[in-house]
């Protein structure tokens, strides 16, 4: 209709079929300028179309002084002369006056006293990285004492610009509150990626250390927009060949890169890498020539990379090699390599993810009691970096039990931002709920309050050192996540990772006005499906406490039946106990006794059903199915509402989406639209193959409220995925 009626209008020197030409080119331009494939993430800067909130913009943004002085304050005036001119549709102006200025953005040093004078604090004794956001009279100030606290400042004046924020008045103070804020890569040097859902690793070792891809540099900047600070580029499944000479040379290529944006690297450290690599005949962390090695090859490293982070290490654990194979503790095999990075202030981060095949009683209790003796025996410059909950990344857990149970050694948070066992890049689940959930818990190790995050952010008890890591779902999918909401998780992470007391709607508005659009018919009821999410997909996979019940291996898929698997951890069965008796793990004072591994006032929750949350049940319960929860119905109707219910929120999720195409590109409209498709139809899948595997042991009808399964169970069991992504490599 656009096009026809603007075919009548004359258009001087041009004839009919010219002017319909003219006008379809000019359509076409416009829609196909609108079409995004994702790649900007949050850093699109759309323009603001709020007239008043953009006349105040551009009233502040008038005349910018930039400090200079290193590549980092050189990344921050890029961003400004980037982002500006595409928010307001006006070029940056630059005063060399800072007193002319209206804009002023640089480190405290360079402000005239009259301006520094007007700082409520000048953040000396701040962590690095924090910043001031000042009004100050006519002008606005973005400072800090170091040039990374500048650039991060700068992102958030962006932000705020990029969420229809006022920044009139403004006195912003912020401080990171965790030291260490990492990704880990699960980044095999093939560049296949351990439970990555998003295409090949981005590091492209075969042309390291020549070829910096340009995706490196945006990578390192979508990083520094939301404070992470550090990026473990290997897999925790760790090759030696990474500790070499050639792949030092490419690592230190990769951190010259990430340098001006404030990003550390990190590698993953295997334990027998003397041995390996080395010509040791052993790797014993006791023994003098093994330590000898592991300090010059850090003199190696930090000769190349001389902000080099640490190393991360998974040690006896999944097979993994580590000081339990020559007859040592955790402590020793840390301590060693402590040592060796100690004169180069590095760290050591070492996983609490272990767990024994000669343990068969209860897996969820094993971290617990092999790190908990050793609390005060770990070097100042060792962190044990532990999981969110006890088993493995799972829908929903209760906390790892070590939160606050070592009060002298530092707890280094792990979460998992790709969705192992979440859907993959195929299920829309908004993680930031999950990770609130987790940082949000009461430990009561020191009274009530305690809560995880207190204990991760070190403030609980008064460490020196804090850290927190996420898993990363990047890889090299145009979207780099796999699903254009999956974005929301990496972003959300490091969003918690600078406050992890900040709140998870928060987050999601801040991300959806940034990725999307900032309307208020676009962002309400958005967010609300984003908080709810993480819930939906619980109640479709692993309702009222249920865990680990995946398929094998790749964890793609339902799977109760699983048994038959090299331990029995490994399996299905192992957790659900599902008989004609009941269903459920026993872990109170009656079972596995896990429950005395939290402080009294919970365990004392955990180890009566009736206290216990319904949504941790089974988790800690072994039940009859004809038990009756709060609702009056048995547990058997409990579980198949619940899993009916999360298929029907999936189906609200598909028509609040499809009511949100007004406000979203048509692309990532019909890429989310079919991603939906796939997440209900898998949704159903769950629901159908669960119950029907359970039916066996309850011998009970469906509840009356559950869409009965149209296939049998046998059609279930018999689904194979040989090629299910994210499979861990088969080389050791």
């Amino acid at each position: 209709i656009i096009l026809i009626a603007i075919d009548f209008i004359k258009i001087p020197k041009y004839n009919r079929m010219q002017r319909f030409c003219i006008t379809l080119l000019c359509v076409l331009n416009t829609y196909f300028a609108q079409a995004e494939d994702g790649y900007k993430l949050w850093l699109r800067y759309e323009p603001v179309l709020n007239q008043q909130l953009s006349s105040q913009y551009k009233e502040i943004t008038k005349a910018i002084y930039f400090g200079d002085g290193d590549p980092t304050l050189d990344v921050a005036k890029a961003e400004v002369q980037n982002g500006l001119p595409k928010l307001l549709s006006i070029p940056v102006s630059i005063s060399k006056d800072i007193n002319k200025a209206s804009l002023v953005i640089c480190t405290i040093d360079k402000l005239p006293a009259s301006i520094k004078n007007q700082l409520t604090s000048n953040l000396e004794d701040q962590p690095n990285g924090s910043y001031i956001i000042k009004t100050i009279g006519k002008q606005l100030v973005v400072v800090a004492p170091k040039s990374i606290g500048v650039l991060y400042g700068t992102f958030h004046l962006l932000r705020l610009m990029q969420s229809d924020e006022s920044i009139n008045n403004l006195n912003i103070i912020e401080s990171p509150k965790i030291d260490l804020r990492l990704l880990n890569h699960w980044d095999n040097l093939d560049r296949t990626v351990e439970r990555g859902y998003a295409g090949f690793s981005l590091w492209n070792w075969h042309k390291l250390p020549e070829v910096i891809d340009q995706r490196y540099i945006d990578y390192a900047r979508a990083n520094a927009s939301i404070g992470i600070n550090g990026t473990v580029l290997t897999n925790v499944n760790a090759n030696a060949l990474v500790l070499t000479a050639p792949y030092i040379k490419k690592t230190k290529a990769i951190a010259d890169a990430f340098r001006p944006y404030g990003l550390k690297v990190y590698l993953t450290a295997r334990f027998s890498a003397p041995m390996e690599i080395g010509g040791l005949d052993t790797a014993d962390p006791l023994n003098k020539d093994v330590a000898a090695w592991w300090e010059e090859k850090a003199k190696e490293i930090y000769k190349e990379i001389p902000d080099f982070g640490g190393f991360l290490v998974k040690a006896n654990s999944e097979g993994q090699p580590g000081p339990q194979n020559f007859g040592r503790t955790h402590a020793d095999g840390a301590n060693m390599l402590a040592k060796a990075l100690k004169p180069f202030n590095g760290v050591v981060i070492w996983r609490a993810f272990v767990y024994s095949e000669h343990d068969p009683a209860d897996r969820a209790k094993q971290a617990y009691s092999e790190f908990v003796p050793f609390d005060g025996q770990f070097a100042e410059n060792v962190l044990i970096q532990v999981k969110n909950g006890a088993i493995d990344f799972q829908p929903r857990e209760p906390f790892h039990p070590m939160f606050g149970a070592m009060p002298q050694t530092p707890l280094m948070m792990e979460f998992q931002i790709t969705q192992e066992y979440l859907g993959f890049s195929t299920h829309l689940v908004f993680l930031p709920k999950l990770f609130e959930e987790t940082l949000q818990a009461d430990t009561h190790r020191k009274g009530p309050n305690s809560t995880v995050a207190k204990v991760i952010d070190g403030s609980l008890h008064s460490k020196r050192i804090s850290g927190i890591a996420g898993v990363s779902n990047i890889g090299t999918n145009i979207n780099w996540t796999g699903h254009p909401f999956a974005q929301a998780n990496w972003y959300g992470f490091g969003r918690l990772a600078w406050d992890p007391n900040m709140g998870s709607k928060e987050i999601a508005k801040e991300w959806l006005k940034a990725t999307f659009s900032s309307d208020p018919d676009f962002v309400n009821p958005m967010s609300e499906l984003l908080i709810s999410s993480r819930e939906t997909v619980v109640k479709y996979m692993t309702p009222l406490g249920l865990h680990h019940i995946m398929d094998a291996n790749h964890h793609y898929g339902p799977g109760p039946w699983i048994k038959n698997m090299p331990r029995p951890d490994w399996t299905s069965v192992y957790y659900h106990k599902a008989d004609k008796e009941g269903i459920g793990f026993n872990r109170s004072s009656t079972g596995s006794n896990a429950t005395a591994q939290y402080a009294p006032e919970l365990a004392k929750v955990f180890n009566d059903p009736k206290a216990t949350p319904s949504e941790l049940l089974l988790w800690f319960h072994h039940l009859p199915w004809s038990y009756k929860l709060e609702n009056d119905r048995t547990l058997w109707d409990n579980i198949g509402i619940t899993y009916q219910e999360g298929v029907n929120e999936v189906r609200e999720m598909t028509t609040t989406w499809e009511q949100m195409s007004p406000f979203v590109d048509h692309e990532r409209h019909q890429l989310v639209k079919s991603l939906l498709s796939i997440q209900l139809n898998e949704a159903i899948w769950w629901k159908n193959a669960c119950m029907s595997y359970f039916k066996q042991f309850s011998e009970l009808p469906f509840p009356a409220e559950m869409e009965k399964p149209d296939k049998s169970l046998e059609y279930y069991m018999s689904l194979k995925f040989p090629f299910a992504p994210g499979i861990k490599p088969k080389w050791d």
